[in-house]
């Protein structure tokens, strides 16, 4: 009996066990899922404007910036006009909206036009509660009269934004010296000053249950593959978040795979750079409060090309193509072939330059590994204290700083001076990346790189290389292979990637798009002397 007993109460046991842990993953379920925030206002204008009033007053409790300005049109009919402060034009609500509407000459029409009597271009009617809390989020005043089931929103919006300037972090010597801002209206409005085709397409919708975040998908129809477009219009309606403050924010949600270390999605802030994989068949990402726009797809190989390569002789882009290539790859490599050498194979120095760094090591209690993380952790340090100080010191701070640290560890006897020619040269060339997400990307993979090389020399650097190959040939950008046209191997397209070829040889556009448009220019563009036909 006492067995069958301790048995009854331990199955009794598991039994509440299990249906506290259901009802605990109800509630986390409930919790993960405020479904109940994101239901929209879909109730229809009621023809009474107390209680469409009475409706936006409780909406909009507790609100002081929300401004419900009560007037009487033609001292007759009443009407509220509702805005948000800091969000519209004030002179031109006063001047093209109170104003005509104001006039005692309108107590003789019988059914007043108020469209006709508004001098405002963009005029819009709203129908439901969800459609006025919009226009009036946006900046738009919406106007409510009495007795009309309908409301009028005018485009009226202003608010303070920054100027159009040259992008700090896209700096080039030749080339456009505007850049994208924090308005996407702005931001539209620059893309079609570049492309003034009717072909070019801009599709908008609202992301972010709180912010509702405006959003942009830019194309040009009959370049950019319809099965693209229908790709990014499903992964962006698949988002269900409270809000959206940037594009990084949207880049996380829709890339294909999320949990790689490699940007898949091209960032830029450069209008040319937008119009230029416009041109190639490409969909750009526009976010209202974001100047940095969104591009895909991509290879890894549009993140090392820069629009100094297009705007240079094609010889002299090729060599500095060439040169950031090199210094990329040293950039990954450059601690990690240090430590596998003087750890493993010290026979592959030459003697005098042997004898030099014993010499320079022989006070030194660290080894080489040891070394290297230490100043590749200082060297972040550094960067990262200038990058975040205010400009007018942050240089300084950061040059100084890495100057005093390196010369005080070499005096020290902490580290020796070859390490911090080493880190210093590879610091250098992990700045000549034109995209800051693949720099950071390798410098962090410089770390696990050293490991290798620290425990199994050579062959743990040609392991980690093979590890990072094989990541980047699975990878893939919206469907695009991230290695190509190297692999797979496309080789009309390698004019592009392995040199830059003259403006005349770049008659056809990537494989994304040459199934709908894959020519961009006739065949026969190369300069002739004087004299010749330039059809022959």
């Amino acid at each position: 009996m006492n067995i069958k007993g301790l048995a009854m109460g331990t199955v009794s046991q598991i039994l509440s066990r299990l249906l506290r842990a259901k009802v605990v993953r109800k509630k986390s379920a409930h919790i993960r899922q405020p479904m109940h925030l994101q239901q929209p206002y879909q109730a229809k204008l009621a023809n009474d404007l107390e209680t469409n009033i009475k409706q936006l007053q409780t909406i909009y409790a507790d609100c002081s910036d929300v401004i419900f300005h009560e007037f009487v049109i033609g001292n007759r009919i009443r009407a509220v006009l509702v805005y948000i402060d800091g969000l519209v034009n004030i002179e031109e609500i006063d001047q093209h909206v109170l104003a005509p509407l104001q006039r005692e000459s309108l107590q003789d029409l019988s059914e007043p036009n108020y469209r006709r009597m508004i001098p405002v271009s963009s005029i819009k009617a709203v129908h439901t509660l969800g459609d006025a809390i919009e226009e009036i989020s946006d900046g738009n005043p919406v106007l409510f009269i009495e007795k009309e089931q309908q409301g009028l929103s005018f485009g009226l919006s202003e608010w303070d934004k920054r100027p159009i300037e040259e992008p700090t972090a896209e700096s080039v010597l030749k080339g456009p010296r505007e850049g994208f801002i924090e308005s996407i209206r702005t931001n539209m409005a620059l893309l079609r000053r570049k492309v003034r085709s009717p072909n070019l397409k801009i599709k908008s919708l609202r992301l972010g249950t709180y912010t509702g975040t405006s959003v942009a998908i830019a194309y040009i129809e009959g370049i950019a593959a319809p099965q693209l477009i229908e790709e990014m219009q499903r992964r962006l309606k698949r988002i269900e978040i409270d809000g959206i403050l940037e594009s990084t924010n949207i880049e996380e949600l829709i890339e294909d795979n999320p949990r790689s270390i490699f940007p898949q999605m091209l960032a830029t802030e450069r209008p040319d750079v937008a119009t230029a994989y416009l041109l190639e068949g490409c969909v750009v990402l526009l976010v209202d409060g974001s100047p940095s726009v969104r591009i895909a797809p991509i290879t890894i190989y549009s993140l090392l090309q820069s629009p100094e390569d297009y705007y240079e002789r094609y010889y002299i882009g090729s060599v500095i193509r060439w040169l950031r290539y090199l210094f990329f790859a040293f950039s990954l490599l450059g601690p990690s072939l240090y430590v596998a050498v003087l750890t493993f194979h010290q026979e592959m120095i030459p003697t005098p330059l042997l004898l030099t760094m014993a010499r320079s090591r022989e006070q030194i209690p660290f080894p080489a590994l040891i070394e290297a993380l230490l100043m590749e952790t200082m060297f972040e340090a550094l960067r990262e204290a200038g990058a975040r100080l205010p400009k007018q010191i942050g240089s300084a701070v950061s040059i100084v700083g890495a100057l005093v640290i390196g010369q005080a560890a070499i005096g020290a006897g902490i580290v020796s001076a070859p390490m911090v020619m080493v880190v210093a040269i590879t610091g250098i060339a992990s700045f000549m990346a034109p995209r800051f997400n693949i720099g950071i990307t390798v410098r962090l993979l410089r770390f696990p790189m050293m490991l290798l090389a620290s425990f199994l020399g050579f062959l743990g650097v040609i392991l980690g290389i093979i590890v990072i190959l094989n990541h980047l040939l699975t990878l893939r950008s919206f469907g695009v292979p991230y290695m190509s046209p190297l692999a797979p191997m496309k080789g009309s397209e390698l004019k592009d990637v392995l040199i830059r070829a003259p403006g005349w040889k770049m008659d056809t556009r990537p494989e994304a798009s040459e199934d709908m448009n894959p020519r961009r220019q006739a065949s026969n563009q190369r300069p002739r002397p004087d004299g010749e036909d330039n059809r022959t």
